[in-house]
C-alpha cells in the first residue's frame, strides 16, 4: 500500500501600506516615479542619516492586528536584520523580531470541511527594499531605490493550512480585511501584497513536520495554487526516492510551472538581529489603542450579514457586492441617493460586471460616480428613457462618467409618449407587413415580437416597448 502524505503550509504575507510617505522619512510612496526620484539620505542608507517613525504605519499595523484578533504589544521595538544585497543600501533592514507589534491572532475561513481558524503567529512592521532591474542588453544590473523604505507589515501565519484551497481562502479573507480597513489596495500583480509560501510534507499521522522550503515570486492566486501543487509533488517524489528535502528558498516560474533554488533558507540567527539603536521603543498608550479600536470600520463579514438583513437583494448578490470594498461602497452610496437597492444591485451585478469583464478590469478600477448611476435609475423609472436606451447611456457612464440627464437631452434619447404618433407608426408597420399580421392572427405569437421590433426601429428605439405591444394587440 502506497504511503499517504499531508501538506503543511504556513504563509508570510507582505502588505505594502497605503501611507503617502515612507516608514522612516518623508519621501513619497507613489507608484511609478522615474528611478531614484523618491529618495533621500535616509531611505538610501547614507551615513549619519537618522530614521523617524511614521505614526500612520503604527496605526495601520494596529488596525490590521485588531481585525485579525491579535494581541497588541503596547511596548514594541525595531530590530536590525543584517544582510548584504544591492537593493538594501544600509546592508540591514529595519524590522521587528523580538517584540513585534501584533501577536497570537487568527482568522476564520470557510473550507470544504466547514469553518477553520488559521492562526496568526505575529504581525510586524518593516521597511521594503529597493528594486533590481536586470538589463540583459547591457549585461548589467541597475538599482531603483524608490521602493526602499516603503512601509510594510508582514503577517506570519501558523503552519495551519493543508491545501492550496485553504491558502487561497485565507489570502482572500486577509486581502478583504486589509482593503476594508483602507490599509492597502492589496494588488498582487503590482506587488502591494506578496505571499511567500512555506511548505513541507509528512506522512499522514506523523507528529513531526517535514523539512520546509520557502517559495517566492508568487503574484497571483492562480500562481500560488500551482506553486503549492508543484512543490508538494516535488517533495513527495524526493521522499519516495529516499532523497532528502533541502531547507531552501525557491523561486517559482509560473510560465514553466517549475521552481528552482535561489539560496539556502536562513534562520533568524543568520541575520544577526539586534535592537535598532536609532529608534526608540514604540509605546502604545491605552488611549491610543482605544482610539484605533473606535475607528475600526465595518468589515466584510459584518457588512454581508447586514446586507442580507437590510436590503432586498439575493444572497448571491450580497456575496459579490461585499467581495469588493469599492463595489460595496458604490452600492451603498447609490442606494442612499435613489432608495432602490434591488435596482442598484441589478445594474452593478449585470451591466457593470459585464463591462468590467470585457475591459479586463477589477471592481476597484470602476471610475463612475454613485450620483450618475442613481440618476440613470431615476430616468428609467420615470419613463423618460426605456431599458434599451438606459443600457446605451450606462456604457457611457461606465467609460466616461457622463451625466445621464445631459447625455439623454443632448442625443435626443427621451422616450416618445405621444399616443397619436405611436398609433400612426403602428398602423404603418401593420400595413407594411401583411404576412406577419396574418401569422399573428393565425396563432403565431412570435410574429408580434417582429412587429414590435419594426415599430421600435421606426421610432428609433424611443418608444415604450410595453405601449407598442399593447397598441399592436388593440389594432390587430
Amino acid at each position: 500500500m502506497s504511503r499517504q502524505y499531508e501538506t503543511v503550509i504556513g504563509l508570510e504575507v507582505h502588505v505594502e501600506l497605503a501611507t503617502k510617505t515612507k516608514i522612516f522619512c518623508g519621501c513619497s510612496t507613489a507608484f511609478g516615479g522615474a528611478p531614484n526620484t523618491h529618495t533621500c539620505p535616509v531611505c538610501t542608507g547614507m551615513p549619519g542619516s537618522l530614521p523617524v517613525l511614521n505614526k500612520q504605519v503604527v496605526e495601520y499595523a494596529m488596525a490590521v492586528g485588531l481585525a485579525t484578533n491579535c494581541q497588541i504589544h503596547q511596548y514594541c521595538k525595531f530590530d536590525r536584520k543584517n544582510y548584504f544585497y544591492p537593493d538594501n543600501p544600509q546592508n540591514y533592514q529595519i524590522s521587528q523580531l523580538y517584540l513585534p507589534i501584533c501577536h497570537d491572532g487568527g482568522i476564520e475561513i470557510e473550507t470544504a470541511a466547514g469553518k477553520k481558524v488559521i492562526g496568526i503567529h505575529e504581525i510586524h512592521m518593516e521597511e521594503d527594499a529597493g528594486k533590481l532591474i536586470h538589463d540583459e542588453w547591457e549585461d548589467c544590473t541597475l538599482v531603483d531605490y524608490n521602493r526602499s523604505g516603503v512601509p510594510l507589515i508582514e503577517i506570519v501565519s501558523e503552519p495551519d493550512m493543508r491545501s492550496a484551497e485553504e491558502v487561497i481562502a485565507y489570502l482572500d479573507k486577509l486581502r478583504l480585511i486589509v482593503q476594508y480597513l483602507g490599509a492597502s489596495d492589496c494588488k498582487l500583480q503590482e506587488g502591494s501584497m506578496r505571499a511567500d509560501v512555506n511548505l513541507s510534507v509528512r506522512e499522514v499521522g506523523a507528529e513531526q513536520f517535514g523539512t520546509r522550503t520557502e517559495m517566492k515570486n508568487l503574484n497571483s492566486f492562480k500562481a500560488i495554487a500551482r506553486a503549492i501543487e508543484g512543490e508538494r509533488a516535488r517533495q513527495i517524489e524526493l521522499i519516495e526516492e529516499g532523497r532528502q528535502v533541502i531547507q531552501e528558498t525557491r523561486r517559482w516560474d509560473d510560465n514553466k510551472e517549475y521552481s528552482y533554488p535561489m539560496r539556502s533558507k536562513e534562520d533568524a540567527h543568520d541575520y544577526r538581529y539586534f535592537p535598532d539603536p536609532d529608534l526608540v521603543p514604540v509605546i502604545i498608550s491605552d488611549e491610543w489603542l482605544q482610539a484605533v479600536k473606535d475607528r475600526q470600520p465595518e468589515l466584510r463579514t459584518e457588512k454581508l450579514a447586514r446586507y442580507k438583513k437590510e436590503f432586498d437583494i439575493p444572497d448571491y448578490d450580497a456575496e459579490i457586492l461585499t467581495g469588493s470594498k469599492h463595489l460595496a461602497d458604490l452600492f451603498e452610496e447609490t442606494t442612499e441617493l435613489c432608495g432602490k437597492p434591488k435596482k442598484v444591485s441589478n445594474w452593478l451585478m449585470g451591466e457593470t460586471l459585464r463591462l468590467l469583464k470585457e475591459a479586463g478590469q477589477e471592481p476597484e478600477e470602476i471610475t463612475f460616480s454613485a450620483a450618475h448611476l442613481a440618476k440613470l435609475i431615476e430616468l428609467l423609472d420615470a419613463g423618460t428613457i426605456n431599458q434599451t436606451v438606459a443600457k446605451e447611456v450606462f456604457e457611457q457612464i461606465f467609460r466616461e462618467d457622463i451625466d445621464p440627464e445631459q447625455y439623454v437631452e443632448a442625443h435626443g434619447l427621451k422616450m416618445v409618449n405621444d399616443d397619436n404618433l405611436l398609433r400612426t407608426v403602428v398602423e404603418q408597420v401593420i400595413a407594411a407587413n401583411p404576412q406577419s399580421v396574418a401569422d399573428y392572427r393565425g396563432g403565431k405569437e412570435k410574429a408580434l415580437g417582429f412587429l414590435v421590433g419594426q415599430t421600435m426601429k421606426q421610432m428609433k428605439g424611443k418608444a415604450n416597448p410595453g405601449a407598442v405591444n399593447k397598441m399592436l394587440k388593440e389594432l390587430l
